[in-house]
């Protein structure tokens, strides 16, 4: 099976024989939405070691989907990235013009919605399958999926992964990644005390062998107010073993643990996170997550796109967030240990605030330091970095 992103004009006339020229017209004029995003981005980064580096980088998105026709319906979506100034080689912002979503949409009986095509597919909290939106290239998908919500209270996902868009600047050599990838998200939602998400993420990544993982897990998340007062939870845990052809031979878990309380708006969480290890052998990735919003946004935990090293990670992790004058206030700490040998992987913290005004506009800074730990082999684990984000946005 071979998945190809397909143009708006074809995905207009597989949709054309099954509707008249009067729902073609009324699907791709009349009840058609256009969207228009631009997102401006100043980065900077003060490692311990050489020079601060910094760029300023602006995007547009560019996004179209028809109206329904026939029960077809289609969307486009072009992302351009300008670079004001000098591409920096430590930050991961590219200057390029690409095709972020292309696919075709079927609304089948049952409440079955199909998608083939170019697509974003984000599973859960995107922990093991996202979109790694902050960047300003999108990771995506080149997939065939449906998703179920015929049954009250249980949503089904399932899509085979032909390709993965990944991040990185045309012509890098990292920019794609073929796979024969199967994930499988089932979620329920008919309990007063969680969510209950159960899955099987298949991963057959054909370039990188060393990526293709079986990875099966379950997740519960939930949240009771009582007046101004909140409490919320989450658990989760997995087992991964390779898969495709992988050449290594291991056995690994993950496992979460969270609970927050909130009052008047104001919301505190504590979090144990520990992406294991096979004795020091190998250990949990994740491939195909969000990595930025886990394990610190300073990146230092990316171990070249598999999220975690043989030793495995322990991420014991603070949260207060809230809202002042209608400014959004986000502060994080991770303090961070190998899951084995018990090596000590160093602290981060970090700030956020963004205020959306005017319907249509936001700004925001975020800033994060990372303090390394103990010697590894007479050598610190990675360095100190300080990283400083201000981004502007608009939609339309």
């Amino acid at each position: 099976m071979k998945i190809r992103v397909l143009s708006l004009a074809v995905l207009a006339g597989l949709a054309s024989s099954a509707a008249s020229a009067d729902q073609l017209k009324k699907g791709l004029i009349d009840d058609a939405e256009i969207k228009l995003q631009f997102r401006a981005r100043y980065e900077q980064v003060e490692p311990q070691v050489g020079d601060s580096i910094d760029l300023t980088t602006v995007r547009t998105r560019l996004t179209y989907k028809t109206g329904d026709m026939a029960n077809f319906f289609a969307l486009a979506e072009v992302d351009d990235v300008r670079e004001i100034g000098d591409a920096e080689p430590g930050i991961a912002d590219y200057k390029y013009t690409q095709i972020n979503q292309s696919y075709l949409g079927y609304k089948a009986p049952a409440n079955n919605l199909l998608k083939y095509g170019r697509q974003r597919i984000l599973l859960d909290n995107q922990r093991f399958v996202g979109g790694v939106g902050f960047r300003q290239n999108e990771q995506t998908y080149d997939a065939f999926s449906i998703t179920n919500t015929g049954m009250k209270d249980l949503k089904a996902f399932y899509a085979y992964v032909n390709n993965v868009n990944r991040i990185f600047a045309d012509g890098s050599g990292k920019e794609d990644h073929k796979n024969e990838t199967h994930l499988l998200n089932i979620n329920y939602s008919g309990l007063d005390f969680a969510k209950i998400s159960a899955y099987a993420y298949l991963i057959d990544n054909v370039n990188v062998p060393s990526f293709s993982t079986d990875t099966y897990g379950i997740r519960a998340a939930g949240k009771h107010k009582y007046d101004k007062l909140s409490v919320n939870y989450e658990a989760e845990f997995a087992t991964q073993k390779e898969g495709g052809d992988n050449p290594a031979d291991y056995s690994a878990t993950y496992m979460m643990l969270r609970a927050g309380i909130g009052y008047n708006g104001i919301n505190a969480k504590i979090g144990y996170e520990v992406l294991g290890s096979d004795d020091g052998q190998a250990g949990f990735i994740t491939p195909l997550a969000t990595l930025h919003a886990f394990n610190g946004w300073t990146d230092k935990f990316l171990f070249g796109g598999k999220g975690n090293w043989n030793n495995g990670i322990k991420d014991t992790h603070f949260i207060l967030s809230g809202k002042v004058k209608g400014i959004k206030l986000l502060a994080k700490f991770h303090d961070f240990e190998s899951d084995y040998g018990n090596i000590d992987m160093g602290s981060e913290w970090g700030v956020a605030a963004t205020y959306p005004f005017a319907k249509h506009y936001s700004v925001g800074v975020k800033y994060a330091s990372f303090s390394a730990g103990d010697n590894v082999a007479g050598q610190a684990f990675s360095s100190d970095t300080d990283k400083l984000w201000i981004t502007a946005q608009a939609k339309f």
